[in-house]
């Protein structure tokens, strides 16, 4: 059975921290939660309100980790799972998540990721060539990491499979449990 390991912050966003986790649960593979530290992280819901031009953030629920991102090690995990939010702001600073995502990568292994996530991917320098979507406000950074960005709701490029957000979670979940599907019937 797969096991899967996510990275995730405080204000990362509720939505896709959490449907995720559950959707992947609810097929029995082992979802792993990793986070700066091994304490309760304060994830925060985005939605749009009348009259403004982006996002607000309010508070969502609270997250226990499974362990601290220093304690991962990247080969005992058979995918990854990158949510959005803001979270991934200050994560695509630290050499450990930025190594892991890396690791995925280079092992072909499957990579799930949404909305803002693109960042730690393309400060990961793991974009050129590759084809994905992400909240459409990065498509510049997409392109300037030399990934190709398109705006649908769910984009497979091999063994990645990104989204825009979280209105896009049951394709982006459709597609990334299909592919691990694949992946354990190959094994």
């Amino acid at each position: 059975m797969p096991k899967i390991l996510l990275i995730a912050g405080d204000a990362v966003e509720a939505l896709e921290v959490l449907y995720p986790k559950y959707r992947l649960e609810e097929e029995g593979w082992t979802v792993e939660v990793a986070a700066p530290e091994a304490r309760t992280i304060q994830t925060v819901v985005h939605d749009f309100e009348p009259g403004f031009g982006t996002y607000t953030e309010k508070l969502g629920y609270r997250l226990d980790p499974d362990l601290a991102i220093a304690a991962v090690r990247p080969e005992a995990y058979d995918a990854l799972v990158l949510p959005g939010g803001r979270a991934p702001e200050y994560l695509r600073n630290r050499e450990d998540v930025l190594a892991a995502v890396r690791h995925f990568l280079d092992a072909d292994k499957p990579i799930a990721a949404t909305c803002h996530a693109a960042l730690i991917l393309a400060a990961a320098g793991t974009l050129e060539g590759r084809t994905l979507t992400c909240y459409p406000e990065l498509a510049r950074d997409v392109r300037a990491a030399r990934g190709s960005f398109e705006d649908r709701e769910v984009v497979v490029d091999g063994s990645l499979v990104t989204a825009r957000a979280w209105p896009d979670n049951g394709p982006w979940m459709r597609e990334f449990v299909k592919l691990l599907k694949q992946r354990v019937r190959a094994t």
